[in-house]
Formats: structure tokens, sequence, C-alpha cells
């Protein structure tokens, strides 16, 4: 299973004749190919899969997926602690 969690570029570049990026992925931080998505800048969003750019996101909806896997860390967080106190 896959999860395309949105990355934030921070950084183009050339390698190998190829559009590369940095891209932060919650935090952590990798190379990317955007050759499929030729129209990236710094500072957008991307989904990015085996090391290439799926497709860009708009801000709002990086934010609202973002947003998203926040709530969910949380209730996942909320279940467990009720799954220990019950045991």
């Amino acid at each position: 299973m896959c999860l395309a969690i949105p990355g934030k570029i921070t950084e183009l570049y050339e390698e190998g004749g190829l559009k590369m990026c940095k891209v932060n992925i919650s935090g952590v931080t990798q190379s990317a190919c955007v050759e499929t998505v030729p129209d990236v800048q710094i500072g957008d969003y991307i989904i990015v899969h085996a090391g290439f750019a799926l497709n860009k996101l708009s801000t709002e909806d990086a934010q609202e997926t973002l947003e998203l896997f926040r709530q969910l860390a949380e209730f996942d967080a909320q279940m467990r602690a009720e799954q220990e106190s019950a045991e």
C-alpha cells in the first residue's frame, strides 16, 4: 500500500540531465525526479512515489491532506491509550 503524503519542494537542481528536487515530506528530506511535473517551483507541494513526482498539489489541498493525517495520528494515539488503559 502506498500513502500519498504531500511534500514541499525546497530545492530544484539538475542531475544527469534530469530535473530533480529536494522535497520535505513530514520533516524528512529526500530527492525526487520532477521530469513528470516540469512546471514545479520551490515551495510547491508534490506527491512522490519511488523517487518520482506523481503530481503537483495546490497549497490548500496539501494543507488539508496534512491536517487529516495529523488528525488520524491523534486519533490513533487516543485509541492506543484507551486500549492500554483497558488492559
